[in-house]
């Protein structure tokens, strides 16, 4: 598992129903010692009340299906700027 397997599977396989919504993820940094992988929401998602929800429970999922081994995936989005934040 590296960071390039991982953001090709994003890609392909996420990404595509994140932008319907405007949106994005990808991968801010990968820690292959602790399987620990950061990541950013863009975009549509950027900022946006429900990408908690949409990062826990339908990306997490999707990413721990297909690498086991991940341990934490952890949102370091900084939900406060952009253009259009949703919690400003």
């Amino acid at each position: 598992m590296t960071i390039e397997e991982i953001q090709v599977y994003i890609d392909e396989e996420i990404n595509p129903s994140l932008e319907t919504h405007g949106g994005n993820l990808s991968i801010d940094k990968f820690d292959e010692e602790h399987e620990h992988l950061y990541v950013k929401l863009g975009g549509g998602c950027q900022g946006c009340a429900s990408s908690i929800i949409t990062l826990r429970l339908t990306v997490e999922r999707i990413l721990r299906e297909k690498f086991p081994d991940l341990k934490e995936i952890e949102d370091v989005t900084d939900h406060s700027s952009g253009d259009d934040p949703y919690f400003t």
